[in-house]
């Protein structure tokens, strides 16, 4: 089962700010899923999309260590 998280629920899963999470989420620097909002974007974020970036992000971080 997919789980969707809010904003302030993904930035405290990925240990940052959810400023910097959602300037990520427009840059499309992360999976994000826009909502259409009447005064602003809303974002939710699913949690294995925020998982497989972490592994493919500690992966290559450690690849280019080796190198």
């Amino acid at each position: 089962m997919n789980e969707w998280l809010t904003l302030e629920e993904a930035a405290a899963h990925l240990k940052i700010k959810p400023r910097t999470l959602a300037l990520w989420a427009r840059q499309k620097k992360v999976p994000a899923h826009r909502l259409s909002g009447i005064r602003r974007c809303i974002w939710r974020f699913l949690r294995p999309e925020l998982d497989a970036m972490l592994c493919v992000s500690s992966a290559d971080s450690a690849d280019k260590g080796a190198a």
